[in-house]
C-alpha cells in the first residue's frame, strides 16, 4: 500500500503553493501511466508538497507496517517555458514516483539508480511528446540539451555523483539507439514497445540495454 504521511490536505500551507505545478504533475503521470499501461497505483497529486525557495525536487520514502509513505517535494515552475530545470525536477519527481509505486504494488524492489535511469529517459519521452513534429533532428537537439548540457551538483567520484553520471551517460547511450532504430525511420509503434520493454526490466537488463 502507498499512502501520503500524515499531514494536512496539499491545498494547506505549501501545496496552495503548487497549483500549476500539481496540474503539470498529473498530466505527466497519466502520460506515463498510458506509455507503459500501468494500473495506478496511487494518485501523485495527494503527495505533492512544495520544495522550498531554491530546493531541488526529492521524493521522501518511510516503510511502514502498512506500506510505504511517499511525499513528492517540488519546486515552482519558471516564469518561461524556456526554464527547463524546473519542469525536468517535475518529470523526475513523478517518474520517481510512478516507478516506485508500479514497483510496491508489485513487491518488487528498485534501487536508486533505476530510479535515476528512469527518470532520465522519462524526461526525453515527456519532453518528446511535448514537441511539434517530433523526429531525428528534435531528438537529436533534446537529448543533446538533457544529456550533453548538464551540470552535476555532486562532485565526480562521489556515491551521488557517479549515480547521476552512469544515469545521464546509459539514457543517452539508449535514447540515441531509439533514435537511430526508431524516430529516424518514424517507426514510432515500435518506439513505444520498447520503451514499455525498458520500463518493466530489472536494473541489470536496463545497464544491458542501454
Amino acid at each position: 500500500m502507498t499512502r501520503p504521511p500524515e499531514s494536512p490536505s496539499r491545498l494547506d500551507g505549501n501545496g496552495a503553493l503548487l497549483v500549476r505545478e500539481i496540474a503539470l504533475a498529473a498530466r505527466i503521470q497519466r502520460g506515463l501511466e498510458n506509455l507503459y499501461r500501468l494500473d495506478r497505483a496511487a494518485a501523485v497529486d495527494d503527495f505533492v508538497a512544495h520544495a522550498g525557495d531554491g530546493a531541488r525536487e526529492g521524493l521522501l520514502v518511510r516503510e511502514t507496517d502498512g506500506g510505504l509513505e511517499l511525499r513528492l517535494h517540488l519546486p515552482k515552475l519558471g516564469e518561461s517555458r524556456e526554464d527547463l530545470d524546473p519542469i525536468c525536477q517535475i518529470i523526475e519527481g513523478v517518474s520517481h514516483f510512478v516507478y516506485l509505486a508500479d514497483r510496491a504494488s508489485q513487491e518488487r524492489s528498485t534501487t536508486q539508480l533505476e530510479l535515476e535511469l528512469q527518470a532520465e529517459v522519462d524526461k526525453y519521452v515527456v519532453l518528446a511528446a511535448s514537441l511539434d513534429g517530433f523526429d531525428e533532428v528534435t531528438s537529436r537537439r533534446l537529448r543533446e540539451r538533457l544529456y550533453e548540457r548538464v551540470v552535476y551538483l555532486h562532485p565526480e567520484g562521489s556515491i551521488e555523483g557517479e549515480r547521476y553520471r552512469v544515469a545521464n551517460d546509459r539514457a543517452r547511450r539508449f535514447t540515441g539507439r531509439l533514435e537511430r532504430e526508431f524516430v529516424a525511420r518514424a517507426r514510432y509503434g515500435e518506439l513505444h514497445e520498447e520503451l514499455r520493454r525498458f520500463f518493466h526490466m530489472s536494473q541489470g537488463d536496463k545497464l544491458r540495454a542501454a
